[in-house]
């Protein structure tokens, strides 16, 4: 949930009402994510877990196709006149100030450590279990689970194809497994394979909406569930008004993937922007983002949800404007009356 809708406020009434809250690193600077625990412990003094993207080092010895990046950029000029911004020139890959978080992380102790986008090296892990912190990696398939375990991960999130925001992928099949392998819609059945792969605790995410939801999860072998999409619409949430609103807009009738705004497959309303400029948007991350954030913050300035990132689950239409805590107990009751 980085990019604003993830806040002090809205981790801090999750965790005081029972849930988990986390924080978003991604986006931020070091120092705004040391500031953000500060402010959950002001608010609670219940555990909490701090979410960081992992960097594509190889990227960095590597770097994207520059060309691709500028051709883009070209496409997108009359984007940028529209809404009266002016493109970067040449997008540089960053490492979205990488070792500065972790040493955060380290210094705050920070009860859970998240991360996507990929693994932890061995010396990040030692460091942060030398804290006592548990350690959490998203991933999308049975093999990047395996990695992860084998990386030193506590508990493995699987994100499900039908989440909101980007997908966590970050290794491609081993020998053994199909290039063309795809990840079931089901989020439960693909709990239930990762589940024959790994013995660490399994975490499901990925369109979770209700109570029904997380039993479903649970059922199929993982022992927690993971909402983002389900809390947008809490006050607490940083939530743009105008991604909050076009949740509830009926002009908006699906989620799609796309890369067109950032360069790495995340799913999200569909919307004109993501029409016109999916096809030709180059996979490179964090370049592709960098070049159009700017774009997309003038779009929710003149309150346009077409060129905007509307990052949500596919069971959109069922958030719920309850206060956070409200939700939370919510999900509970309805979790004990599904299991019942």
């Amino acid at each position: 949930m980085a990019g604003g809708p993830s806040t002090p406020a809205l981790v801090a009434a999750v965790s005081g009402a029972g849930g988990l809250g986390f924080l978003a690193a991604g986006y931020r600077t070091a120092e705004d994510v040391r500031r953000d625990i500060a402010a959950v412990r002001e608010r609670t003094d219940r555990p909490f877990g701090v979410n960081v993207f992992v960097p594509d080092f190889a990227a960095r010895r590597e770097p994207g196709d520059d060309a691709a990046v500028a051709r883009y950029r070209e496409e997108l000029a009359p984007e940028a006149e529209r809404y009266g911004v002016t493109l970067p020139e040449a997008p540089a890959w960053d490492d979205d100030a990488w070792d500065a978080k972790i040493d955060v992380l380290v210094d705050e102790r920070v009860p859970v450590a998240s991360f996507t986008f990929g693994c932890p090296p061995p010396e990040v892990t030692a460091r942060l279990h030398d804290t006592g912190a548990v350690i959490m990696v998203m991933v999308n398939t049975p093999w990047e689970a395996v990695a992860a375990a084998e990386a030193g991960a506590d508990a493995v999130v699987v994100q499900g194809p039908g989440a909101g925001g980007h997908q966590a992928a970050f290794l491609t099949p081993p020998p053994d497994w199909p290039n063309s392998w795809t990840a079931p819609d089901d989020l439960p059945e693909l709990v239930r394979l990762v589940r024959e792969t790994t013995d660490v605790p399994l975490v499901a995410a990925g369109g979770i909406m209700d109570g029904a939801d997380v039993a479903a999860a649970l059922a199929a072998g993982a022992v927690a569930a993971q909402l983002g999409t389900a809390f947008l619409r809490t006050p607490e949430s940083g939530t743009h008004p105008v991604h909050r609103a076009a949740l509830a807009d009926p002009r908006f009738t699906r989620t799609a993937f796309t890369r067109a705004f950032s360069g790495r497959t995340a799913r999200g309303l569909a919307n004109r922007f993501m029409a016109e400029h999916e096809a030709s948007a180059p996979p490179y991350y964090p370049q592709v983002h960098h070049l159009t954030k700017g774009l997309r913050r003038a779009a929710a300035e003149h309150g346009d949800p077409e060129a905007m990132a509307l990052w949500c689950g596919h069971g959109y239409r069922r958030c719920r404007d309850l206060p956070a805590a409200a939700l939370v107990d919510t999900l509970m009751k309805e979790l004990a009356t599904a299991r019942a």
